[in-house]
């Protein structure tokens, strides 16, 4: 199944790019998504390449009933994003998958932060999810895209608070 995700930011794509390679940032996006256990890891830095690895436990109250009794009562998620440097005007792609550990589902694919207009970005995530599961694959591919979308739209509005309050702040906490 197909899965395309896009999020408007109100900052520029360089300041956007320091916000993801934060490790503050990330791990305030992480609790946000109702992790009961959470682990954080960032390596390189905005100024290159970097990779963003973050284990979290979640409850599966997202999860249709039907299908809860595959993953229990939490479900572990594993995501790894590996960016690429920026380019000049700060947009940057990279990779991404996601991994629902000791469940057959993956989200495989690619990210982007592209300019959208003077002081705005938008960050993208395309890709497939696939699940391996005979004859049920369908119903749980949509499940993990549901839950892969809500826990995306609640990082971006993480993300743009975090932006919202540097700029009232008249700081910049990525730097």
């Amino acid at each position: 199944m197909e899965l395309r995700v896009a999020h408007e930011l109100p900052a520029d794509a360089t300041a956007a790019g320091r916000m993801l390679a934060d490790t503050a940032y990330v791990d305030a996006k992480v609790r946000a998504s109702g992790a009961h256990e959470r682990q954080v890891d960032v390596t390189g830095s905005a100024a290159g390449a970097f990779t963003v690895t973050t284990r979290r436990a979640l409850p599966t109250e997202q999860i249709p009933p039907h299908l809860a009794g595959v993953v229990g009562t939490a479900i572990e998620v594993r995501q790894v994003e590996a960016w690429e440097a920026a380019q000049a005007d700060g947009g940057r792609t990279g990779t991404v998958v996601v991994e629902i550990v000791g469940a057959p589902v993956r989200v495989t694919g690619r990210t982007s932060l592209t300019v959208s207009g003077p002081g705005a970005c938008t960050l993208t995530y395309e890709g497939d999810v696939r699940a391996a599961v005979p004859l049920f694959a369908a119903p749980v591919e949509a499940a993990a895209a549901q839950a892969v979308r809500a826990a995306l739209d609640a990082e971006a509005a993480v993300a743009r608070s975090w932006l919202a309050r540097d700029a009232a702040d008249g700081r910049d906490r990525t730097a």
